[in-house]
């Protein structure tokens, strides 16, 4: 990524007491907070979940966290960072991180913000933002502590 090229800042998407059957509901319902945003396109959730089909489970992060995403030409219309906490836990196969309560689904316009976006989550990640999403007490509060955490990824 340039130096000159700053990332603008996110458009936000939170989704609180989601209920998923399986990991492609939960994909599914993640990604589409950022198409109901105006972030994604409409192909962006079927985008995501072929991710995982393809290439397994890798998404699962850390235990019980999964980073929903998709190429930026599958449908990123805009810089948009989602949280959703599911209402009960789904199983995406991982060996070690199952199951799955909360997603973060990102989205951008194109390569070089992807990598910085998902540098600033991954910032994000390690400064406890999975816990205080945990925390936060219903829809309007996770999206402020996830704006708070990704002011600009």
């Amino acid at each position: 990524m340039t130096d000159s090229a700053p990332i603008p800042a996110p458009i936000i998407a939170a989704a609180d007491g989601v209920a998923a059957r399986d990991w492609r509901e939960a994909v599914r319902a993640a990604a589409s907070g950022l198409v109901e945003a105006g972030a994604a396109g409409e192909g962006y959730p079927d985008a995501c979940v072929r991710v995982v089909e393809d290439n397994g489970p890798y998404i699962v992060l850390t235990k019980g966290l999964a980073l929903v995403h998709a190429r930026p030409e599958e449908g990123g219309l805009a810089v948009g960072v989602g949280a959703t906490r599911l209402a009960e836990p789904v199983e995406f196969g991982h060996p070690d991180n199952d199951p799955v309560d909360l997603l973060l689904a990102f989205c951008t316009p194109d390569p070089d913000v992807h990598v910085g976006t998902l540098s600033g989550l991954a910032r994000a990640l390690s400064g406890g933002l999975a816990d205080r999403l945990r925390a936060a007490s219903g829809r309007d509060e996770l999206a402020r502590a996830l704006k708070e955490a990704v002011p600009d990824a």
